[in-house]
């Protein structure tokens, strides 16, 4: 049964991707209609609109539509030529970016080479948390106006699946804005809070914090020289609930609305004028342990940290019942896994699919052998504004863990609450998303499984092992894919065995639109308003 509805998942990524490979097209025809007006929402703000703030997958998903790459990924994840003409690679350590000419910024300045070196100086900065897409970059250097050449600390063999988010910023606007340097934490007061300035078809026009953001196609974007977008203005809704989320889309407020709860599809499907666009998604969602400290941040005075012994792990592993939360809480809208990364993602690796079984019992012994026959109390941190049902899985979660003596206090937030919370690792027990945006499975083990520098980081209980952290080098540099991908299985299997993280499983995207709206679904979970298409 198991293996059969994965296989049944994988062949609807097949389908999803040729469904979305069929929707890309950059521009109208010339002639076309006039623009229109795109409304749409989704679960919670963007974080920050700094191209070099919170590397989040809505956030980027906002900012995409303002900055560009010198590549851009369409919805089919294929990559395609953005503020890079073409590219060449003169070395194993060197590639050659022949830059697009006649760009400009959305304030008239034009792009060049400059402005590439200048955004690569500002997403290395030490309060960047997009650092991860050039982290093997050693350096870019200007050879022309039009013309650049990144350099690696080592061959790099997926350096072009980490560019679209590599955003470019204005060196002349960064100037006379106060923003030569991204901003410390997520703040609405930074300069890059409420202006921006890139080259993307977009640009921004308004945005009120938790309430709206408005864009409008911007005129002279260099992509349009074959048509017009389709859409003149996005206005985009941050609607945490989900009830009322769906409701406005009923009532005509918005076009398009994501993701879509399991318990809300019936009631969309049934309601005349509208569909319902569903295909698997590349984000794993699982709990997540305080590897680091001696003493956890719940028991003060003990000197105690239980989650540092790997059967205090296993344990809440075989206490988690991940086939009920797939029946009751997901409603069958999810994909249990074993592994940290999506079948879509470069390194997945099926053989590596068996879990841990469900046994609350043998998790008891395991905690007893591990000196906690009684249990012991520990604060749960969820968001309840950023992955589907993720309250409503926490909660599931908590009275699973009861049944082995665990007394979870569940702290559920607001996703911008939440990560300012676990991304300075104050959490002891916490529920987790992720998303490899690179497709390739080096993306999720260098932001999950190492230690990161001093500062925010997306491995919030700072798991890390000497072997772990080898793996992860090597996998970076080695072009040999054969090879890479026996160290990828092999780091994924540690992070299994060692019980890194409790992965649940894969969320399937889910969204709904009226009729007349067309929207590429995408296994990233994010619109690409470019491709949006909205009949007459």
């Amino acid at each position: 049964m198991r293996g059969s509805a994965r296989a049944r998942r994988l062949a609807s990524l097949g389908a999803f991707s040729i469904a979305a490979g069929a929707a890309v097209l950059l521009a109208l025809p010339a002639g076309a209609e006039a623009p229109r007006t795109f409304r749409y929402a989704s679960q919670g703000d963007a974080l920050d609109l700094d191209p070099h703030g919170a590397n989040e997958g809505q956030t980027n998903g906002i900012r995409q539509e303002i900055y560009e790459g010198l590549v851009w990924r369409s919805a089919d994840l294929a990559l395609h030529p953005a503020l890079a003409e073409s590219w060449t690679r003169l070395a194993p350590t060197t590639w050659r970016f022949h830059l697009r000419k006649n760009v400009r910024f959305h304030d008239g300045t034009p792009f060049t080479a400059d402005d590439v070196v200048f955004s690569f100086r500002r997403a290395n900065h030490k309060a960047s948390d997009m650092k991860t897409y050039v982290a093997l970059v050693k350096d870019v250097v200007r050879v022309d106006d039009h013309t650049v050449d990144f350099l690696t600390d080592g061959p790099d063999p997926v350096l072009l699946q980490k560019l679209p988010y590599h955003f470019v910023m204005s060196r002349r606007w960064a100037e006379q804005n106060g923003a030569l340097e991204p901003p410390d934490k997520f703040t609405k007061e930074a300069p890059t809070a409420r202006r921006a300035n890139g080259t993307g078809p977009f640009r921004l026009v308004e945005r009120v914090p938790d309430t709206r953001i408005v864009l409008e196609s911007s005129p002279g974007w260099w992509g349009a020289a074959a048509g017009k977008l389709d859409v003149a203005r996005a206005e985009y809704r941050p609607i945490a609930n989900a009830a009322t989320r769906v409701a406005a889309l009923l009532s005509g407020e918005v076009d398009l609305v994501y993701p879509v709860p399991p318990q809300d599809l019936a009631r969309i499907r049934a309601a005349p004028g509208f569909r319902v666009l569903e295909g698997p998604e590349v984000r794993t969602i699982y709990l997540g342990f305080d590897h680091f400290r001696d003493e956890l941040l719940d028991m003060p005075g003990s000197g105690k940290n239980p989650f540092k012994d790997p059967r205090v792990r296993r344990a809440v592993y075989q206490a988690v019942d991940v086939k009920a939360i797939h029946d009751k809480v997901m409603r069958g809208s999810s994909l249990v896994t074993a592994l940290l990364v999506a079948p879509a993602v470069q390194g997945y690796d099926p053989k590596l699919e068996a879990r841990l079984p469900y046994d609350p019992e043998a998790a008891k012994k395991l905690l007893a052998e591990a000196g906690w026959p009684q249990g012991f109390a520990v604060t749960m941190d969820c968001p309840n504004d950023r992955y589907v049902n993720d309250e409503a899985i926490c909660q599931a979660v908590v009275p699973m863990l009861a049944r082995i003596g665990l007394k979870v206090s569940l702290n559920a937030q607001t996703k911008s609450k939440f990560f300012d919370k676990v991304r300075s690792h104050q959490t002891s027990f916490f529920l987790g998303g992720w998303a490899s945006t690179t497709f390739d499975a080096h993306y999720t083990l260098s932001n999950l499984l190492v230690e990161q520098p001093p500062g925010p980081s997306w491995n919030f209980g700072r798991y890390s092992t000497p072997r772990m952290e080898a793996l992860t080098r090597d996998i970076a540099v080695e072009m040999d894919q054969a090879r890479r991908q026996q160290l990828v299985s092999e780091a994924l299997q540690l992070a299994r065995d060692d019980v890194a993280y409790v992965p649940l499983h894969d969320q399937t995207v889910a969204w709904a639109a009226r009729q007349g709206v067309q929207v590429p679904l995408a296994p990233d979970n994010i619109p690409r308003l470019r491709q949006v298409r909205m009949a007459r």
